[in-house]
C-alpha cells in the first residue's frame, strides 16, 4: 500500500514570482500555480509562461508539483494545458469539470501531446453539475486513459452558483462533500477539501480541518502559506490512533486471533474489516514521519550551507 501525502494543498498565483519562489521553502505537501482565478486577463500568458520556467527549474523537492488551467472553452485552456504538461508538472487541475467527458478530453490532448503518464490529471468539483455528476466523473478513474488521480471541492464557487450561505459549520454544503467523498472512494481516489477564507482566522480553519477529515477527506486546499501547517497537523494520524491501529493489527495477527473473525481489543469489539483501516492508518503514519525526516534533513543541510559561506 503507498500513500501520496495531500494534506495541506497550496494554491499560489502563477504570476506572481515571489510567491512561486516561497513556494520551495513551505512544508505543504502540494504546490498549485494557478493560472485561472487569481492571475488577471492581461497576465494570463506571462504567468503560464512563468510557471512553465518553475518547473523545469525546479527545487520544489518532495512536494507534489500541480498547475491549475483555465477553463478549456477560454482563450486560454488549450495553450495552459500544453504548455504545463510539457513543463513536467505531477498534475494538471481542470476547472469547471461538470462531465466525464471533460476529462477525457483532457486526457486525450495530454495523449496525443506525447506528455508522460506521470503528468495525472486533477478534477475540480466546483459546480452543481459537477456534484450531480459526481459518481460518474469518479467512474472516470476506471479508465487509465483518464489519468484522473484527485477530485478537488470548490467550495467557494459552489455557494456563488447555489446562492448557499457558507456559514461555520458548513451546513449547507455537508451533504455535497459527502456525496462527493462517497464518489471518490468508490474509484480509489484523494479528495480534497476546499479552501477556507479567512487567513487571520486559525481555529476557525482547524475547526473547519477537522469537519473535512471527519467527512473523509484526505487533505484541504490553502489560500495562504500560514494555513499549511495546521493542515498538516489536522489530517496527520494522532498518536493515540496509531497506538490503537498498532494494536488492532497486532491482535489479528496473534496466532489467537489468525482464524476469527471477530475480536475484543481492549474492551471494544473489532472486525477484520477494521484492519484494513488500521493497516492504512499505519502506513499514513510512517509516510509523515519520512516527509519530516526528510523536511528536517534538508532545513539542517540548507543551515550547513548558509554557515559555510
Amino acid at each position: 500500500m503507498t500513500i501520496r501525502l495531500r494534506r495541506s494543498v497550496l494554491y499560489t498565483p502563477g504570476s506572481n514570482a515571489r510567491a512561486i519562489e516561497k513556494c520551495r521553502t513551505i512544508p505543504a505537501d502540494a504546490i498549485v500555480f494557478d493560472l485561472e482565478d487569481s492571475v488577471f486577463p492581461a497576465d494570463k500568458a506571462a504567468a503560464r509562461g512563468a510557471v512553465a520556467r518553475a518547473l523545469e527549474a525546479g527545487g520544489f523537492g518532495s512536494r507534489e508539483r500541480v498547475v491549475r488551467i483555465n477553463p478549456f472553452d477560454s482563450e486560454w485552456g488549450r495553450d495552459d494545458l500544453l504548455t504545463a504538461a510539457m513543463a513536467g508538472p505531477d498534475a494538471i487541475l481542470l476547472p469547471k469539470v461538470a462531465t466525464p467527458g471533460d476529462v477525457m478530453f483532457a486526457a486525450s490532448d495530454l495523449a496525443k501531446a506525447g506528455a508522460p503518464e506521470t503528468v495525472r490529471l486533477w478534477a475540480m468539483v466546483e459546480t452543481p453539475a459537477a456534484v450531480l455528476n459526481a459518481t460518474a466523473l469518479a467512474r472516470t478513474a476506471a479508465d487509465p486513459a483518464s489519468r484522473l488521480d484527485v477530485l478537488v471541492m470548490g467550495t467557494n464557487d459552489l455557494a456563488k452558483d447555489t446562492r448557499a450561505k457558507a456559514r461555520p459549520g458548513r451546513a449547507s454544503m455537508a451533504t455535497w462533500l459527502s456525496i462527493c467523498v462517497a464518489a471518490a472512494r468508490c474509484q480509489d481516489l484523494d479528495i480534497l477539501d476546499g479552501v477556507y477564507n479567512a487567513i487571520d482566522d486559525i481555529e476557525g480553519l482547524r475547526a473547519e480541518c477537522e469537519q473535512g477529515r471527519d467527512f473523509g477527506m484526505d487533505g484541504k486546499t490553502c489560500v495562504h502559506p500560514a494555513q499549511v501547517e495546521v493542515c498538516n497537523e489536522v489530517f496527520c494520524p494522532a498518536a493515540d490512533e496509531l497506538d490503537w491501529a498498532r494494536k488492532v493489527v497486532a491482535a489479528f495477527g496473534h496466532p489467537d486471533g489468525a482464524s476469527r473473525s471477530v475480536l475484543r481489543v481492549e474492551g471494544q469489539m473489532v472486525e477484520r474489516l477494521h484492519v484494513a483501516a488500521a493497516q492504512r492508518l499505519l502506513v499514513l503514519g510512517e509516510a509523515v514521519a519520512r516527509r519530516e525526516t526528510l523536511r528536517a534533513s534538508l532545513s539542517e543541510a540548507l543551515t550547513g550551507q548558509r554557515f559555510s559561506r
